[in-house]
């Protein structure tokens, strides 16, 4: 143990997320505080800071990504720190996890400090680890304990209030204030109740899409004429929410949702789907699970007690459309048994040049093949000039990308690779304004309060105080809410350490199984998007920085048409593919 005269250098780890609800500046200020007392009495400093925000505990620690650059750090000799300090193991350690990664810490040789052992852990303790393996228990339990009391407080507030719990409003509504909310301290927040309203535009779309269905038109005649007559989408009514869809035209699947949906009856229905958590990777259980949304049975829907907002359509005939929609269909069936399971490489990674969207993964001839069909899906109605089927064979693409890849990645060219790359990362950051300009907002809010404040203190109406406290809060909370995440900096040694990560996978790329190469291309951030007019494929290769590897493996969709596989990305290598 460091005499108080000797200076022993720390890396301090932390986390909050949204589960915790509490506040990241304060969350990090009492963990920092705690890990300080415990070390600063022994000569102890902190000298860098590791601290997740909005991840869950249940990730394991090569997911989250400051956790992740720590591990990283462990492993770097000028490191700049001789041990570690964790202010709360509740929110560092959950289930399982201190005892996969402890050991990480032990074999470079680096102590980890926690407040309840009252310093450095001895790995030959059995005390210390017994300590810290019930304190991982802990945290799964408190987890599952919040998850039980907001589970059933959301059932009660929907089947009792009939309270709108969030999230996108049905197309035809549009949200409306319903005052504060009634918790006090949430109120004080500035945080009110919304409910839903008719919007006086889509309200009679959603109106004529019954009429039409129960009338005997099909989904895909319905979709069509609302196409052709320029009646906007729901990805087109609201952008902002889907930038992944084209939003060009109506698909029967969108007419398919908006019949189905028992919202457009007046009452308040929540639990029709749930998020289940599935073993990310079966073969390896540390790396935890992933959130997967399933859809519930119509027995375990919770519906309000009674209508809370303005019905489009009277309940009789949102039953009598969804009977018809179940006659429709074929009915019970013997099913033929599966067929084999196809492997693609390029899962997640081709798209369509004309309308933008992932090409599905097709099998034919025996040989594995990515189409798009666009006109089978979406009313196109002169919309879009889209061929019927875009196919592309799938050999066709693989071969010159593995040869661009290793030939962009090889030893002989690695420096031009990370040249170019950088070079690319020095465009700067376009959210650098929007930034300053919250920043501005929120600190003119800050200045307001204290004002207003001082004014309660010396004894102003508190009425009057308090409604201008809860606007400037509520602007406060806009402007948090608008201030856009700035892009960390690219360094060359982050896009030297990436690229190594990938130099071994990149030289078997031909005699990898065809499961580990689509890992490989993901991991390199390849998006190829073909197009048929010219028969080309224009291919990206992104990697992910280092500290953000797992990041394509946790998103439950797969790669957004944009290419965001994680929040900062090294700018795009580019290749031109002939297909043949």
């Amino acid at each position: 143990m460091a005499e108080k005269d000797m200076t022993t250098r720390f890396g301090f780890y932390g986390r909050v997320s949204t589960e915790d609800q509490q506040d990241p500046e304060s969350s990090r200020a009492w963990q920092l505080t705690r890990a300080k007392t415990l070390v600063e009495p022994r000569g102890g400093v902190i000298v860098a800071e590791y601290f997740d925000i909005s991840h869950t505990r249940a990730l394991p620690w090569k997911r989250r990504p400051q956790a992740a650059a720590l591990l990283e750090a462990l492993r770097r000799p000028d490191r700049g720190f001789d041990a570690v300090v964790i202010g709360e193991p509740h929110r560092a350690f959950y289930d399982n996890q201190f005892g996969l990664t402890f050991p990480v810490f032990n074999h470079f040789g680096v102590p980890l400090w926690v407040p309840e052992v009252g310093g450095p852990i001895d790995p030959n303790n059995e005390a210390h680890d017994l300590v810290m393996s019930v304190f991982g228990g802990m945290s799964k339990a408190e987890r599952n304990r919040i998850k039980i009391r907001v589970r059933t407080a959301m059932e009660a507030q929907t089947r009792i209030e009939g309270r709108y719990l969030g999230g996108r409003p049905p197309y035809g509504y549009h949200l409306v204030d319903l005052g504060p909310h009634p918790n006090p301290a949430k109120a004080n927040d500035g945080k009110r109740l919304s409910g839903l309203a008719p919007d006086p535009v889509t309200s009679e779309v959603v109106k004529r899409i019954f009429a039409e269905y129960i009338a005997g038109h099909g989904l895909a005649a319905i979709a069509e004429n609302l196409t052709k007559e320029g009646i906007s989408s729901p990805a087109a009514n609201d952008r902002r929410r889907n930038p992944h869809r084209c939003g060009i035209a109506w698909s029967k699947f969108a007419v398919r949702a908006i019949l189905l949906n028992p919202r457009y009856t007046g009452y308040q229905v929540w639990n029709r789907q749930r998020t289940d958590e599935v073993l990310l990777d079966v073969d390896d259980v540390a790396l935890g699970h992933t959130a997967k949304m399933r859809w519930n049975d119509k027995d375990a829907w919770i519906w309000s007690e009674r209508p809370v907002h303005e019905p489009l359509i009277d309940i009789e005939t949102f039953h009598r459309a969804r009977d018809i929609m179940a006659g429709r269909g074929r009915g019970p069936t013997s099913h033929k048994p599966h067929r084999a399971r196809h492997d693609y490489v390029l899962r997640g990674c081709v798209f369509c040049h004309v309308c933008e969207r992932r090409m599905e993964g097709h099998w034919a001839n025996k040989a594995p093949y990515y189409r798009c069909r666009f006109p089978q899906q979406y009313a196109i109605a002169n919309k879009v000039e889209h061929p019927r089927n875009v196919c592309v064979r799938e050999d066709a693409i693989v071969p010159g990308l593995d040869h661009w890849l290793a030939l962009e990645f090889s030893p002989q060219r690695l420096q031009h690779t990370i040249d170019v790359l950088l070079a690319a990362a020095d465009g700067g950051n376009p959210g650098a304004v929007a930034q300053e300009e919250a920043k501005r907002r929120i600190a003119e809010c800050d200045r307001k309060l204290s004002q207003y404040r001082a004014a309660l203190d010396a004894g102003g109406d508190p009425l009057v105080i308090s409604q201008w406290i809860t606007q400037t809060q509520a602007d406060r909370a806009a402007a948090l809410a608008a201030r856009p995440k700035s892009k960390p900096a690219v360094t060359r040694d982050q896009i030297a350490r990436t690229i190594e990560n990938l130099g071994d996978m990149v030289q078997t790329l031909r005699e990898a199984p065809a499961d580990k190469k689509n890992e490989i291309y993901r991991r390199a951030g390849v998006r190829a998007v073909y197009n048929p007019a010219n028969r080309r494929v224009r291919v990206w290769a992104n990697p992910p920085p280092t500290d953000s590897s797992h990041w394509e493996l946790v998103g439950v969709r797969g790669l957004s048409p944009t290419g965001r596989t994680c929040p900062t990305t090294i700018p795009n290598v580019v290749y031109r593919i002939r297909v043949t």
